[in-house]
């Protein structure tokens, strides 16, 4: 049976990525005028992360060793390896735009892909090498036989994995597992101080019937005001119990609908985060990251994240399970 090709993919990828640039000047300009354009860089970034080589001197390497490589990103020179470095951090911000144009653009592409009903949630990635004491974390005190310390990460607590020193990532999705949106930050940063920070494009832009969280994302307030926007926020509430608009809620998750959509949650978000940890080769205890530092770690999440949907989409033009990896695993390995 045929399957899509690198080329395929990389095609898919450079069309989107141009119609997402026309959308943003800065991303044009810097299109324009760079010899290694964020387009390329994002394919080049993808084949290494699945390949699971993330040492920029052997990424230069393997490109001096491939120049079929060279060929499909046009690549007239090898990037010297401060190049692929210096690239490599300024593409979290870019492929975070990028996703959510590219979950939006693809919305009316297959039902899966519909912004009608989503999905907000928060996994937890640990930090590469040892893990920072709190007290010591506290004053500033690293100890002296401590090596390959990620000071950017932070403690947080989840359900599933216990204490994690690391990263946390928050997706928005559908039902059906397909990211719309992604933001990195590290493990400490709260869900919903996230989730206000994504809500004007989630409200102005996607413009969902609903999106299912959580308990920690429940507000009274922000539940309120997204109603008010259009969008009706679903969430346990277990700790909203008391006065009128508490017992009106409750009256609402009662229903056979709200109960529905509760329970998708569990089998869209949570699946979603093992495909990105497998992507990107965090499948050990806690999934610990293959890279240091936020603008690091939020370059490979996010770029994680894309290749999800980059998959999802080409399943979805193939005919193909959409959320079967393996093939664009193989093409890019």
């Amino acid at each position: 049976m045929d399957q899509p090709t690198l080329t395929d993919y990389a095609h898919l990828i450079m069309t989107l990525f141009d119609q997402f640039s026309h959308t943003n000047p800065v991303v044009l300009r810097y299109q324009n005028l760079c010899t290694y354009k964020y387009r390329e860089m994002i394919i080049l970034f993808m084949l290494m992360q699945c390949r699971r080589i993330y040492e920029f001197k052997a990424q230069k390497r393997w490109l001096e060793a491939h120049p079929e490589i060279m060929t499909l990103l046009t690549f007239e020179t090898v990037p010297h390896r401060t190049t692929l470095s210096r690239r490599y951090k300024k593409l979290g911000e870019v492929v975070t735009e990028f996703t959510a144009f590219v979950g939006d653009r693809v919305a009316d592409l297959d039902e899966s892909f519909a912004n009608n009903h989503l999905v907000e949630d928060k996994s937890l990635f640990k930090a590469s090498g040892p893990v920072w004491h709190q007290t010591d974390r506290q004053e500033g005190r690293i100890p002296p036989k401590l090596r390959r310390l990620d000071t950017d990460a932070t403690w947080s607590k989840s359900g599933y994995q216990g204490w994690v020193y690391g990263y946390g990532i928050h997706l928005t999705c559908t039902e059906d597992a397909f990211p719309k949106m992604v933001r990195v930050e590290t493990a400490s940063v709260a869900d919903g101080h996230i989730l206000d920070q994504k809500a004007t494009f989630i409200l102005n832009q996607l413009q969902p019937v609903s999106l299912t969280a959580d308990d920690r994302y429940t507000k009274a307030m922000r539940i309120r005001n997204w109603v008010k926007q259009g969008t009706i926020l679903i969430t346990p509430a277990l700790r909203w119990l008391h006065g009128r608009y508490a017992q009106a809620y409750h009256q609402f998750l009662a229903e056979a609908d709200s109960q529905r959509h509760l329970k998708k949650r569990k089998t869209s978000v949570e699946p979603l985060f093992d495909l990105i940890a497998k992507i990107i080769g965090a499948t050990e205890s806690q999934k610990q990251l293959p890279v240091q530092k936020l603008v690091n770690v939020r370059t490979a999440l996010a770029l994680g994240t894309l290749t999800v949907q980059i998959s999802m989409i080409m399943n979805s033009i193939w005919g193909s399970p959409l959320r079967e990896i393996s093939t664009i695993k193989a093409a890019f390995s």
